[in-house]
Order: C-alpha cells, then structure tokens, then sequence
C-alpha cells in the first residue's frame, strides 16, 4: 500500500489553477502535472524532506482536483450507507488527512521519474472517464498508473487512482469494512484518526 500512495504522490500532482470550462480531462492531467512536476524539481527544499513544505504543496494544488466525499464513499462500500450525515463528514475528513499525509511524505522522495500520457478513450458527452498515463524512471519497469475522473459542474474531479491495476478505494475497502465489522463507523473514524496522529508524529520526529 505504501508503495502504491508512493507512486500516486510523487507522480500525480494536481494543480489548483482553475481549469478553462470543459477542458478534457486527459488535457487538464497532463497541463497540471507538467506544471507541478516543474515545481518539485526546483524546489530542494522538498526534495531535502521538508514534508511540511510538501503538505502545503499537496493542499494548495491537489485537493481541489479530488472528490474525497466520493472517494470515501467508495473506500467504505456498502457500509457507507449506515453511517449518519455526521460520521460520513468526519470520516471524508479524516480520509482526506491520511491521503494528504502519505502524499506529501512520499512527494519528497520524487526525483526523475517520467510521466507518459495515453490517448483518451474517450465519447462525446462522457461525464465518467479513465485518463491513463505509464510512469517511467530509469532502471526500473514502467509503472501503468491511471485515474478515474467525473465531470462536476463544469470540472473534472478525480475520484479514484488505479495502480498496476489496483484501484486505490477497493484496496482500502477490505480493511476498512474489517475495522467497521469490529467496531462500528466509529471505529472506523477513530482507526484513521489514529494513523493520521502517527504520521504526523514520525513527520515531527524528523524535524
């Protein structure tokens, strides 16, 4: 798993420049990425480690472009469907926070990793579409790493992250519908919670 988020984050930057309306999906992945990806290989604060700098980085120029409500709602399965207006709000929120995290954690790592985009299939009036891309880094195989998006009002939001095959919402569901069955919705929440305030105090113990 963290070698998957690892290969998301680093890879798959997603800025927060506003996108021209009904801009194609594959389009807005590759302007944004291009973008961000110029960012991180000049800034050697991040790639020195700076994980806070990083996590700015990844709120400033990645949330806007995710809808974690739906993502979560994905993580969690047929559980969701039980959970209270209250706990699905906390529960995207603390969701958000660990992919934020990892994200940022393993966005100090990227150094010169290459991002080829494949055509979209794509038909007139799709509003649900998968943009793929293949990460190359020399020495090492390419990596197939692709993204489901839906268009929102206009926008293009990404919903899901498939790597080598592995959709990042069903890798999530199993443990989480185990920690549901054993403790609830809000054992679930306190779950993430909890690895949230250890990745948050590994980042403090590198400081």
């Amino acid at each position: 798993m963290k070698q998957l988020l690892s290969l998301m984050a680093g890879l798959f930057i997603l800025c927060g420049v506003a996108a021209a309306s009904q801009e194609a999906p594959d389009a807005l992945v590759k302007r944004v990425t291009d973008d961000v990806l110029t960012i991180v290989r000049a800034d050697k604060d991040i790639q020195s480690g700076n994980s806070g700098k990083a996590i700015a980085l990844v709120e400033a120029k990645v949330l806007p472009h995710f809808n974690f409500d739906r993502m979560t709602a994905l993580a969690v399965g047929r559980d969701w469907r039980q959970a209270s207006p209250e706990q699905k709000k906390r529960l995207a929120e603390e969701f958000k926070t660990l992919l934020v995290r990892t994200y940022s954690n393993a966005l100090t790592s990227y150094r010169n990793q290459t991002v080829v985009y494949k055509p979209l299939r794509m038909k007139a009036g799709d509003t649900d579409v998968l943009v793929r891309t293949e990460i190359r880094q020399p020495g090492q195989q390419a990596v197939q790493l692709d993204y489901g998006l839906e268009l929102q009002n206009s926008d293009w939001k990404v919903y899901d992250v498939v790597v080598a095959g592995i959709s990042l919402v069903t890798n999530y569901r199993e443990s989480f519908a185990q920690e549901i069955r054993s403790s609830g919705i809000d054992g679930l929440i306190a779950s993430i919670a909890a690895k949230n305030k250890q990745i948050e105090a590994g980042r403090a113990e590198k400081k």
